[in-house]
């Protein structure tokens, strides 16, 4: 070897002791070898074993076509030293003598004796057995270098996909809202699955509806959705640039997540991973739909759907508040079922738990939707009514009373003859006065009820 080669070998050594990416490690090494060879072009290539793909390591990664020669290369340099011009060479096999014109030359890249990449050198020069003996050893020199970056390289991906794994897991831990779960979620994937845009779409009504981002104009996305069903893994169409994966609940679908891109098809490891991070979405998305109901169930009477007393006192605190602030009138409704214990000797439990349902869904139907009924305990039933005078408050009191008066109640209990009932309500209203609180405003109510009550039941009382 002489001194030319020994100059060569010792800067490709100050090359690879550099901390540098692989496209500049590339820069470097052309222009060093455009010195010593010749060289017009330089590539790198590595096989990725997730994907079953070779990428193109210098043009950002991106995916070598199938049909390329470096697929049939990778194939015939596997046991030889060389790929020139298209034909497979072992170094011991070429005669010390034997001068190459070369074109192409591909050599090795090569990790516990399995091939992981190939170098590309395009030439315009003859060139001798030394030479390759000394591409041999630059080969080797360079694979070193390239397994620590491949293997930074891929680091770098695992340890982005845990964190974006972690993330939406962890999101659940301060978040139950879907409305704000859902952007958090499709903004982790869209940083990850960069090259593609992404789109999260949620069961509504037997339909999945898109619920981030704002819109999506492509028709393939949604005929992609119609193809779904509980059995899919995943979908994927036009030529992998559309991949569908469904968010799915006890066995049916409750959402799904697509990706889509223009140029590129979703990778064997793409898939991989949105498979992944969209089982993760599922269990996140369905633990916010279970803290969801826990949470409605928490505040909400089960047996009549309206609010219960522990979230009507919060929301107590809040009106008065607004009310306070703002010198708005308010309203305060005592609703009691006149006879409801008859009922329940008579006809038992389950048929007044009817007539305690049918009540509720009379209060719900006659009132605004700013007013706020709560079931606050037995047959009791307590209403807000912001932005109310006393004169008005009346009024929705006495055609409130008028309705549950002429409103049978249908009863669908077995074993009991009647299926309708009667019933009517006392009521006591208070307006609410800036020296008071919240309690003592309900205290009014409660005592104009029990005037309702010994009065002679189904009517109106004041507390003025």
């Amino acid at each position: 070897m002489d001194n030319k080669q020994l100059l060569f070998l010792s800067k490709v050594s100050d090359i690879l002791t550099k901390d540098i990416d692989i496209k500049e490690l590339s820069d470097s090494l052309k222009s060093l070898l455009e010195q010593f060879a010749d060289a017009k072009e330089l590539k790198i290539y590595i096989y990725d074993n997730i994907t079953s793909t070779i990428r193109d390591c210098v043009d950002n990664w991106s995916i070598v076509e199938e049909e390329s020669e470096i697929y049939t290369t990778f194939d015939a340099i596997k046991g030889n030293d060389f790929v020139i011009n298209s034909k497979a060479y072992k170094l011991s096999e070429i005669n010390d003598n034997t001068t190459f014109k070369i074109d192409s030359v591909f050599m090795p890249l090569v990790k516990n004796e399995k091939i992981f990449g190939l170098i590309k050198l395009e030439l315009n020069t003859s060139l001798s057995n030394d030479f390759l003996f000394l591409m041999k050893i630059f080969a080797s020199q360079v694979s070193l270098k390239l397994q620590n970056i491949v293997l930074d390289e891929q680091s770098k991906i695992n340890v982005d996909f845990h964190d974006s794994m972690k993330n939406i897991a962890k999101i659940i831990e301060t978040q139950y809202e879907l409305n704000y779960i859902v952007p958090l979620i499709g903004e982790m994937l869209d940083r990850f699955i960069s090259d593609h845009l992404i789109y999260v779409f949620l069961k509504k009504d037997e339909k999945l509806d898109l619920v981030w981002p704002k819109a999506c104009n492509d028709e393939r996305v949604y005929e992609a959705l119609n193809q779904l069903t509980p059995e899919t893994e995943y979908i994927l169409t036009n030529n992998d640039k559309i991949g569908a994966f469904p968010l799915t609940s006890d066995g049916e679908i409750s959402g799904c997540i697509v990706a889509r891109s223009t140029l590129d098809g979703l990778s064997k490891r793409d898939i991989s991973y949105l498979e992944q991070l969209t089982r993760q979405s599922a269990i996140t998305i369905n633990r916010a739909n279970t803290y969801s109901k826990i949470l409605q169930y928490a505040t909400i009477d089960a047996l009549t759907n309206l609010n219960n007393r522990r979230q009507f006192e919060i929301r107590l605190k809040q009106e008065i508040a607004t009310t306070r602030r703002q010198n708005n009138p308010l309203c305060a409704m005592m609703i009691d079922v006149d006879f409801f214990k008859k009922v329940n000797d008579t006809y038992g439990h389950a048929s007044g738990d009817a007539v305690l349902r049918g009540v509720a869904g009379i209060i719900k139907s006659a009132l605004r939707e700013s007013d706020i009924p709560a079931r606050y305990g037995g047959e009791e039933f307590a209403i807000l009514l912001p932005y109310t005078h006393i004169e008005e408050a009346q009024i929705v009191g006495e055609r409130l009373r008028k309705t549950v008066e002429t409103t049978p109640i249908e009863i669908d209990v077995e074993g009991v003859d009647a299926k309708e009932l009667s019933v009517t309500i006392s009521m006591g209203l208070a307006e609410f006065n800036n020296k008071e609180t919240g309690e003592e405003l309900f205290e009014r109510a409660d005592k104009a009820l029990y005037e309702a009550k010994t009065s002679g039941r189904n009517r109106v009382c004041i507390n003025a």
